[in-house]
């Protein structure tokens, strides 16, 4: 008889008692096992290395000691005490929502800097004070450059999904952040993987880390299964609209943002409610869009390789490439979206005949032995798989997202557009418009 082993709790991990009332409120009663792996050695100040796969609990492993280490701390105007960088503007959204009940209980202001909202409105949210800043590397060297950020007060300072800023060309920004901030305080860093870079950053930057991997770069969750549907090119568009149909949710994720906004419009028209979501679009409707998704008004999420990382949904079961990815980390990260925290989920690529070959080295390099079925739209297979239905054909029109659904999703810490209805950037009002000659 195999001996139960008991899961430790977040007391006994060390969390302190006022972030275990919150974690309470939350809902949140059992660690994950990478929070459990690593909480003991981050709240006692080590640095530490942590490797892996998306949705497995790494924001509250760095979350909870960032802010049990930061607590009892005031930031002085425009010089964070912890910072947590992050690849994407949705991540780094993710990552506030998550950690900021926490540091509401241990009286901490957080702000979130991205790219693609007012950089006025948040250096003055620095200026005004803020002990926890997460950000994305370009935006926060902007604001550094531009002197409405000093960063040598910061003696806890994470990396999350650093082999993805490394994939993005961040490194050298990431690096002279790092660089400036306070000698000898804590770093922690987050990677599926060590290489394009990640291991230069852990010998430069962290001090004898303790190294914990509790899901291989590789892993795929138990309860995730994987289906190459083998399509032919004449019935790829049917079959995509049959999937796209399906009663629940899925994100497809298609190559370019072109061709993401065409079958967004072809799905509409076919009676499923779509909407595009990629880089070309402001932050405000990226937000927008999200809030549609999250709450149903929205069913079918088109989406580039920039929704890949950093957008969590609550039981979403099925994810879809469209277009086969281009490598199998991207493949593992789009699939990340699903089977979250071992919950459930499906995911299906449509593949034609002529790029099974390279799909094939793609599965292998990722270590999965995925199902195969050749299928059309009307196949009982692929009504198995992916609970695909004959679209309604009755041309369908979305509401349009109100500004209050965005600011659910606007980042903490008053960094949203920063503008006022009627009035241009920097407080100046808009003229008023004539009407038109008519």
């Amino acid at each position: 008889m195999i001996p139960h082993v008991q899961t430790p709790s977040f007391a006994d991990l060390g969390v302190p008692a006022s972030l275990l009332a919150a974690l309470t409120a939350n809902g949140i009663n059992e660690p994950f096992p990478i929070q459990a792996a690593t909480l003991p050695d981050s709240l006692a100040g080590r640095d530490v290395l942590g490797r892996g796969r998306t949705g497995s609990g790494k924001t509250l492993a760095f979350g909870l000691p960032l802010v049990a280490r930061t607590a009892g701390r005031r930031a002085r105007p425009g010089r964070p005490l912890a910072l947590v960088l992050v690849p994407t503007r949705e991540l780094a959204q993710q990552v506030t929502a998550a950690v900021e009940p926490y540091a509401r209980a241990a009286r901490l202001r957080c702000v979130t800097v991205v790219g693609g909202l007012s950089l006025q409105r948040q250096a003055d949210a620095l200026r005004s004070g803020a002990e926890i800043v997460v950000a994305t590397p370009g935006r926060l060297n902007d604001l550094v450059n531009r002197g409405a950020c000093q960063l040598d007060d910061v003696t806890v300072a994470v990396l999350d999904e650093a082999d993805q800023m490394a994939d993005m060309g961040f490194l050298p920004q990431v690096t002279m952040i790092l660089r400036k901030v306070a000698p000898g305080g804590q770093r922690m860093l987050f990677s599926a993987t060590l290489d394009r870079g990640v291991d230069r950053l852990v010998r430069e930057f962290l001090t004898d880390p303790v190294s914990h991997q509790v899901d291989p770069s590789t892993a795929t969750v138990g309860a995730m299964s994987h289906h190459l549907l083998h399509v032919s090119a004449a019935d790829k568009p049917a079959t995509t609209a049959a999937i796209a149909a399906r009663d629940g949710r899925v994100i497809m994720f298609i190559g370019t943002k072109h061709r993401a906004d065409r079958l967004a419009r072809q799905l509409l028209a076919s009676g499923v409610r779509a909407a595009a979501l990629h880089g070309g679009k402001s932050q405000g409707q990226r937000n927008r869009i999200l809030e549609q998704f999250k709450t149903g008004q929205v069913t079918a999420l088109v989406a580039t390789d920039v929704a890949a990382r950093g957008i969590h949904i609550d039981d979403l079961d099925l994810v879809l490439n469209v277009d086969p990815p281009a490598d199998h980390k991207d493949y593992l990260h789009r699939g990340g979206r699903t089977a979250r925290a071992g919950a459930a989920g499906v995911v299906a690529t449509l593949v034609l005949p002529e790029q099974r070959r390279d799909m094939d080295r793609l599965m292998a390099a990722a270590k999965i032995r995925p199902q195969r079925n050749s299928v059309g739209p009307a196949d009982a297979d692929l009504a198995r798989v992916t609970g695909a239905r004959t679209p309604s054909g009755v041309p369908v029109t979305l509401p349009t997202p109100t500004r209050a659904a965005a600011a659910k999703n606007t980042p903490a810490g008053g960094t949203g557009t920063g503008r006022r209805p009627g009035r241009r950037p920097g407080g100046r009002r808009r003229p008023a418009r004539r009407p038109a000659a008519r």
